[in-house]
């Protein structure tokens, strides 16, 4: 087999908050912004990988949910346990520096883990776990 990452979904509540979060604050490119009775779904990423997206979608979008699943979603994006993505950087420090530049939830602070990686922790403006490791 032949697998590549093409595109990961993530929610979002505020397509505007998502793009200056993913957007201005990450740099990634908006490549798609499709509108449909009031809801977008923003699709983005990375200039240099132009075949890996990251899509913004309104969570409720989908008619075959129910109001208990709402709820669940909803509280599960309050707390940060919804959704979440790893992103890789060679340098977390800088980067960490222009993301604390923005107005962030820190959740983690560069930190050596005792199973050999260094990472950090934010929430995109939907509560989503952005977790960012430092590759080099």
């Amino acid at each position: 087999m032949n697998l590549t990452i093409h595109q990961t979904f993530l929610p979002h509540s505020d397509a505007e908050a998502s793009l200056a979060f993913y957007r201005d604050l990450l740099g990634f490119e908006l490549r798609n912004d499709v509108e449909y009775g009031g809801q977008h779904w923003l699709t983005m990423g990375p200039a240099d990988q132009p075949n890996v997206s990251i899509v913004l979608h309104p969570p409720f979008a989908d008619p075959g949910i129910t109001e208990d699943e709402r709820d669940t979603i909803s509280a599960m994006m309050a707390k940060g346990t919804y959704a979440g993505i790893n992103l890789a950087t060679p340098d977390l420090t800088a980067t960490f520096d222009k993301l604390q530049a923005g107005d962030i939830e820190v959740v983690q602070e560069p930190t050596e883990q005792p199973w050999g990686v260094r990472d950090a922790a934010v929430r995109d403006p939907a509560g989503s776990m952005i977790r960012i490791f430092e590759v080099k």
